[in-house]
């Protein structure tokens, strides 16, 4: 018997199951324990090399951090103490990131005074660094959004929409790639575009047309679907 891509989805994604990984495909959570004070990040200097303003955005990229991953490779960060120690994070959100055609992305496009503590404190949940928050702002807000709470806003209208599947200790990227497009009606799958870094997974992006409807990512997806990708698990609850 040969079983349709369909039937091998939900066979793995049984399996993820059975094996005591995460519950079903659910949304982002929408609290967590937050800090009693939320100091926002300061003002930073853009990189001069990275400041692009004069490219067009073609399409748009939601970036997905895998928490446990990053904790595993910076968790001394202090930048990161919120996301690492703070809470049981898995995936979380990096950004929302206008991208240009042919590689060329729009970034700093503009001046980035210091979030509000109140636009910290709202979005803190979904990206757990206020250090974090401040340079998506900076690199990718600036070139598409009037205010820091605009940007934030559809970044978080995204993310709610999302519903993550559960990840396995090891999986190939196309395994990945097939979760999170069943999870999700009208994601086709060759809109997820996958970061390995060292055989781990470190994000998952995915893509968006100009009026926030999923498509196909242009040019790379990442990892190929037969790469292997091992995946850090979250600390015990």
């Amino acid at each position: 018997m040969t079983l349709s891509r369909a039937g091998l989805v939900a066979l793995t994604l049984a399996a993820l199951l059975t094996a005591g990984f995460a519950g079903p495909a659910a949304p982002p959570p929408r609290v967590c324990h937050l800090p009693k004070t939320v100091t926002p990040a300061p003002e930073g200097t853009p990189p001069a090399a990275e400041i692009v303003r004069d490219a067009p955005t073609a399409f748009h990229m939601l970036a997905l951090t895998w928490a446990p991953e990053i904790c595993r490779a910076r968790g001394g960060d202090p930048a990161l103490a919120f996301q690492c120690h703070g809470g049981n994070f898995g995936f979380v959100l990096h950004g929302l990131w206008p991208n240009g055609a042919e590689g060329r992305h729009p970034r700093y496009c503009g001046p980035a005074p210091a979030l509000r503590a109140a636009t910290v404190r709202r979005h803190l949940c979904m990206t757990p660094s206020a250090a974090s928050l401040q340079h998506e702002w900076a690199a990718h807000g600036t070139c598409g959004w009037a205010t820091p709470e605009a940007y934030f806003a559809d970044a978080a209208r995204l993310w709610r929409r999302l519903r993550l599947p559960p990840m396995a200790a090891t999986m190939t990227a196309g395994q990945i790639r097939d979760a999170f497009a069943t999870a999700n009606r009208g994601l086709p799958r060759d809109g997820v575009y996958i970061k390995v870094a060292d055989g781990r997974l470190e994000d998952v992006r995915l893509c968006y047309d100009l009026r926030y409807r999923p498509a196909a990512c242009p040019g790379s997806l990442g990892a190929p679907d037969g790469a292997q990708v091992r995946i850090t698990p979250r600390r015990p609850r």
